[in-house]
């Protein structure tokens, strides 16, 4: 299938490694050119120059905080400049970190909502009006499986990613006629370093070691493994691509069959 990204600019935050490379790849390798971000320089460096090495494409990269509006900024000028308007947009960040009700304080909600939800609004806002004016736009935003059931010991993460599905939701009902298509996609347990951590802390809480705690949630995933993060980057570009001309406002979980919920 002719994903019809040939020359599309795309902009994918949180892309040095994981879900967001691993998507950054796909779309690379479908002719769109490139900008990856990240906090981290120097992963970020490599990564840009692996991508396209194994793409051929153009790749270019842009460290920042997407917590930080003032970086975020930067990356938008950065993008345009080098790229041109931003086409497609994959909108992803890492999670907040764990913990129950009971030990969150204001400073760690008031940093994952600047972290996992105003970061969406300002990336959305720097990306629609070139999307609105050419009437062409794929905006994917990366969440969880908790936007249809919480995760123990997540309730940041369950609390602000509902907040994206809702965001994602309103947003794609008002720019549906200019042509702009928007999509929630929220991974289940897939084999990223963020997993491999929630994992190692869930085996120290409870006492077992990694790999029995890893069997025990594979054992609740209808295909018996953990996703790749290779696996869920093919969902995302199909979202984010031209192939894509009727599917907006929705939610999709890359879970393995996992979530039970309709």
């Amino acid at each position: 299938m002719d994903l019809e990204l040939t020359g599309r600019v795309a902009l994918v935050t949180a892309a040095s490694k994981g879900l967001g490379r691993a998507t950054a790849t796909q779309l690379a390798a479908e002719g769109a050119r490139v900008m990856i971000s990240s906090r981290g320089a120097d992963r970020l460096t490599s990564t840009a120059q692996e991508i396209a090495d194994a793409t051929g494409a153009q790749v270019e990269h842009c460290p920042a905080d997407v917590s930080d509006a003032a970086d975020l900024d930067r990356l938008l000028r950065e993008t345009r400049e080098r790229l041109g308007g931003v086409d497609v947009l994959v909108n992803n960040a890492g999670g907040p970190p764990p913990g129950g009700f009971d030990a969150l304080d204001d400073a760690r909600w008031q940093q994952a909502f600047e972290l996992n939800l105003l970061s969406t609004v300002r990336l959305f806002r720097g990306v629609l009006p070139h999307m609105r004016e050419q009437r062409w736009g794929r905006i994917v935003t990366v969440a969880s499986s908790s936007i249809r059931q919480p995760i123990e010991n997540l309730t940041l993460s369950n609390t602000l990613r509902v907040g994206l599905l809702g965001l994602a939701k309103s947003v794609a009902l008002e720019v549906a006629a200019d042509g702009v298509l928007v999509n929630t996609l929220g991974p289940g347990r897939i084999a990223t370093d963020r997993v491999a951590s929630l994992d190692a802390g869930r085996a120290e809480k409870t006492g077992q070691s990694v790999e029995e705690v890893r069997a025990q949630s594979e054992a609740g995933i209808p295909l018996g493994r953990y996703g790749t993060a290779e696996e869920f980057g093919k969902v995302a570009a199909f979202l984010a691509s031209g192939a894509n001309t009727y599917v907006t406002g929705q939610n999709f979980l890359v879970d393995g069959g996992m979530v039970r919920a309709i």
